[in-house]
């Protein structure tokens, strides 16, 4: 015998006041996430809000970038969601605000992770490909950590990025170097450092 689902109706419920709203009684974030991130992209959002300030006086956020060793976890969405709420609120207070977020791609964490996952080839690895498979690893992250910086709704322009291993950041890093290095700033001496390749 089939049961019949028929959904009672309260007799209380008429004694309760709650209020009406227009909007729904479950968020169903899984399915309107996705919609909510492609329609910010589709309309760049972002992009307005900073042309729209044009000319105004400047807030530029310097985003600390984070490793791009692992996936985004709750320090990271700390971090991230708190700048967020900064360049928004400096924007609502008439700024032409700007943050281009960055990527940590150098590092031993990176190459520590790469030696593991080769595991008994490491030692047959030359530097050259150690090297090409710590920059795909590192690839593979800034991929992940941007869609997760998405899934934030946190303003940024995915084709406005900087990372580390770029050819035009490691420029930039040896003519600072060098800049540095002829005023006198860089010099040799003996200090201690602290380390372990396997815990680092």
């Amino acid at each position: 015998m089939k049961q019949e689902n028929k959904t009672k109706e309260n007799p209380y419920s008429s004694t309760v006041n709650l209020p009406k709203t227009d909007f729904p009684m479950k968020a169903g974030l899984a399915e309107r996430d996705s919609s909510m991130i492609d329609k910010w992209k589709k309309e760049e959002i972002f992009q307005k809000m900073r042309e729209i300030r044009e000319g105004r006086q400047a807030f530029i956020l310097h985003d600390g970038p984070p490793y791009a060793n692992g996936n985004f976890h709750v320090g990271h969405a700390l971090n991230k969601i708190l700048k967020d709420i900064i360049i928004k609120s400096k924007h609502l207070s008439g700024k032409q605000i700007d943050m281009i977020p960055g990527w940590d791609c150098h590092g031993l964490p990176i190459e520590v992770q790469v030696l593991k996952n080769l595991g008994k080839n490491a030692s047959k690895t030359s530097p050259s490909e150690l090297r090409e498979k710590c920059r795909e690893y590192a690839n593979t992250f800034v991929e992940k950590q941007g869609n997760d910086l998405n899934s934030f709704l946190c303003f940024w322009d995915e084709n406005r990025k900087y990372l580390t291993m770029s050819k035009d950041f490691e420029a930039k890093i040896v003519e600072v170097f060098g800049k540095l290095f002829s005023k006198g700033y860089i010099y040799k001496g003996k200090k201690p450092v602290y380390w372990c390749i396997s815990l680092a």
